[in-house]
């Protein structure tokens, strides 16, 4: 039997200077820019704690558990499909005006669930525990804090969302290095003791202090229906909006770049070694378009506002098949490589931004919440299935060619269904 690892002396003092330093003031919760700075230090803690740290944890808990690297990393896919079932329903709370409570919550279940981590001596514990962190995911990344920005300034979001995703979009940067040292000095599992604390004494009292006056949601459907009109000038209830051609085809374009963006993202060092390039740039042009997405959401900010966003958010996505065709054109150049990692990441970067503004600006702002949460489960199909389906293509083929010309071709189409959903966006109140 396992002997259970007691936290050490200085994971303590860790823990005991994070509690210690998280007092907010009271007076501020009006100010727009310390709401996006202290909501956007929330996202960069939850993205680094959840989702970035696992790769690193994964060889320890590996080693630790005696489990197969298939059997450790399906309990992060497993997380990711928990995640987009339970958005169905977080959607639906945010909707209806819980983002306080739900975001809370979401807090306290990262932290206790984290605290279960560190204990965990089964792959059936560890897989039960991730289970657990996807709902949280769903409570408290992206999708709910993009939905209260969006109801606080509904004529004017985009340069709060950009700020917003550049500040969390650091989140790898600082937490890679951060969990790597935390694992190598305290261990993993007192890693995890550490990474709860900061959900319990830093999240959590960011969520219940700027959410606390959040503005109404809406009701259920059957007391109050949407704001968006519909062309006969009636009002349209939820399901009228997700069946609505705007909502499919925006909905479908998300499907298409999380897949294609997943898909690469997993074969990115074996293809690029396959197009010739150097094992050493092998590694370090997929380690450059972190820095990318950063600089592009940079860049965005900047300009935001001196471009028209409806030609902003069909430019964007076609940097996903210039960057592809670079690459297949370029052969093993290393300026090619170097071309299609500035393109990938900048447009990987700022799609996110596109699709989370999308919703609100061709379907409706007021429903944003529960329309992203039906996107949810798409999204984790997409994910999932997009490397297997570009290893398929390389085993079929023998090469990453096919899948590329593919991926590429797909991506061209579905920036075309963004611009059909624009043609068919429903008018705002």
């Amino acid at each position: 039997m396992r002997r259970q690892a007691r936290p050490s002396r200085l994971s303590v003092v860790v823990l005991h200077k994070i509690a210690m330093s998280t007092e907010l003031p009271s007076d501020t919760t009006n100010s727009r820019n310390l709401w996006v700075g202290l909501m956007s230090l929330a996202q960069l803690i939850s993205w680094g704690s959840l989702y970035y740290t696992f790769s690193l944890l994964m060889p320890v808990i590996e080693q630790d558990l005696g489990a197969s690297r298939v059997e450790v990393s399906g309990a992060f896919s497993a997380a990711l499909l928990a995640s987009g079932l339970a958005g169905l329903v977080v959607g639906r709370l945010i909707d209806q005006g819980h983002a306080r409570a739900v975001m809370s919550i979401g807090s306290i279940g990262a932290g206790l669930l984290l605290l279960a981590h560190s204990r965990v001596t089964s792959v059936a514990g560890l897989y039960a525990v991730w289970i657990g962190l996807g709902i949280a995911m769903a409570c408290i990344l992206y999708e709910p804090v993009f939905t209260v920005l969006i109801r606080r300034w509904p004529k004017d979001y985009r340069r709060s969302l950009i700020a917003m995703t550049f500040l969390a979009g650091l989140a790898s940067t600082v937490f890679i290095p951060l969990s790597a040292w935390m694992i190598e000095a305290l261990g993993w599992r007192d890693t995890c003791l550490v990474l709860a604390a900061m959900h319990f004494f830093l999240c959590l009292p960011i969520h219940l202090r700027m959410l606390r006056d959040e503005p109404p949601g809406r009701l259920t459907d059957d007391r109050i229906a949407a704001s968006a009109s519909v062309s006969d000038g009636t009002v349209a209830s939820v399901r009228a909006l997700a069946t609505s051609p705007a909502f499919v085809l925006i909905t479908v374009f998300s499907f298409v770049f999380m897949g294609l963006s997943a898909a690469l993202s997993a074969h990115m060092v074996p293809l690029l070694r396959e197009r010739g390039l150097p094992d050493a740039w092998a590694v370090a042009v997929p380690a450059s378009i972190g820095v990318m997405q950063v600089i592009g959401r940079l860049v965005l900010f900047v300009f935001e506002g001196r471009i028209d966003p409806k030609k902003l958010d069909l430019i964007i996505p076609l940097l996903m098949p210039l960057s592809l065709l670079l690459l297949l054109v370029g052969g093993g150049s290393t300026g090619a490589a170097l071309a299609f990692a500035a393109c990938f990441g900048v447009g990987n970067g700022l799609i996110t931004i596109v699709k989370a503004t999308a919703i609100a600006a061709y379907v409706s702002r007021d429903r944003v919440a529960v329309l992203s949460g039906l996107q949810t489960l798409p999204g984790a199909i997409a994910r999932a299935c997009g490397p297997i389906m570009l290893a398929a293509l390389w085993t079929f083929s023998s090469s990453y060619t096919v899948g590329l010309w593919l991926l590429m071709l797909a991506s061209v189409v579905a920036t075309g269904l963004l611009a059909a959903a624009q043609k068919r966006a429903l008018p705002q109140s």
